[in-house]
């Protein structure tokens, strides 16, 4: 029998190949004139503001000239400002001599954020490093046992938002889960302790519960019981991301189909491994859009806490500009605090979606 043999693509079908990909970005930026009319206005757009926004950033910039009269006289930004004032703009108020513990910090901090996002440190063993994260985190901001004590009035900067972002997070996210399994409770006293709780922080800003945190608690407790105000701060964030996360989580489990419920109790699963094995898993899986937009949320409402004395980056930038002897680049300044606001959300921002892809939606 004589074999069959297939014929194999010839060079010219492989042109062909190559032109049709080579056609499709123009039919995408000019198939239809509605298309090519918004391709041509981008465009305008784009030469008439990216070469001055150029030359402003970088052509024209003052990088690293110590002396400020350079500034003065230069067009550009003033990104000599902000390499100068580095250390008060991440690191506030801080002691000078010993603003090597802060960094240490933010080392620790974003290396334990790093490791947290890899799927094969996701187990017990992780909350359990965290929490031992904390002691010396705390020990090397605040001094003692060896170390010269700083208050935390003397905090400020990229520490600030790093340790109230991860504490007040990681402390609502099951206190969220824990409200909204109240919530849904079908004990009265139970649910309605929930709802107030739930509706009473969603009904107030953040910067209320901050000033009744700062301003009214000194009022109505004894000072030798009143916290510190950072740990006011923290509480008041920490109640507001539960409040928040709560009815998140409580949107996530109402998607779940009832069946799951029946199937559960059809194995005679107790509520808590219903909850744990059954339903969390997919309400969490669920909510995870909604949930990174409210972390999302949490991590610029850290900047709140300027208003109650509490030196975070914001505060930091302003303190910097107040400087006499600089011509107070504000907008060089707040770039530079915005792009550190924008890599944290960014990052986790990804991280969400690394999750949405992991697995399918009923998995």
């Amino acid at each position: 029998m004589k074999a069959l043999s297939l014929p194999l693509p010839t060079e010219p079908l492989h042109g062909q190949i190559r032109f049709a990909k080579l056609q499709r970005p123009a039919r995408l930026l000019f198939g239809t004139p509605l298309n090519a009319a918004l391709t041509l206005l981008f465009g305008a757009l784009l030469v008439v503001t990216v070469p001055p926004m150029l030359r402003w950033l970088v052509i024209d910039a003052v990088l690293f000239d110590p002396n400020p009269s350079a500034c003065r006289a230069a067009s550009g930004a003033c990104w000599s400002f902000v390499y100068a004032k580095s250390g008060q703009l991440l690191f506030g108020i801080y002691p000078f001599d010993e603003r090597w513990r802060p960094a240490i910090v933010c080392l620790l901090i974003l290396a334990l954020l790093g490791w947290s996002v890899r799927p094969a440190s996701w187990a017990p063993r992780l909350l359990a490093l965290w929490l031992a994260a904390l002691a010396p985190i705390f020990w090397l901001m605040g001094g003692g046992f060896g170390l010269p004590e700083v208050p935390t009035s003397s905090w400020g900067g990229l520490p600030v938002t790093l340790i109230l972002t991860v504490v007040a997070i990681g402390v609502a996210f099951p206190a969220g889960i824990l409200l909204a399994l109240a919530r849904r409770s079908t004990m009265p006293a139970i649910r309605i302790g929930a709802v107030v709780l739930i509706e009473s922080v969603r009904g107030l800003p953040l910067l209320s519960i901050l000033f009744v945190a700062s301003i009214m608690m000194p009022l109505f407790l004894p000072e030798a019981l009143l916290p510190d105000k950072f740990v006011r701060a923290l509480v008041a964030l920490t109640i507001f991301a539960a409040a928040y996360l709560a009815e998140v989580i409580r949107g996530g489990l109402q998607a779940i189909p009832k069946g799951q419920y029946e199937a559960a109790a059809a194995l005679g699963l107790p509520f808590w491994r219903t909850q744990y094995l059954v339903l969390l898993p997919q309400a969490i899986r669920v909510a995870i859009p909604a949930l990174a937009n409210t972390i999302i949320v949490m991590i610029k409402n850290t900047s709140l806490v300027l208003v109650v004395g509490l030196f975070d980056l914001i505060s930091s930038a302003k303190a910097a500009l107040a400087d006499p002897e600089w011509p107070s680049p504000a907008a060089e300044t707040f770039l530079f605090i915005g792009a550190i606001f924008f890599a944290l959300s960014f990052s986790f921002a990804r991280f969400a979606d690394f999750l949405e892809r992991r697995g399918p939606a009923g998995h």
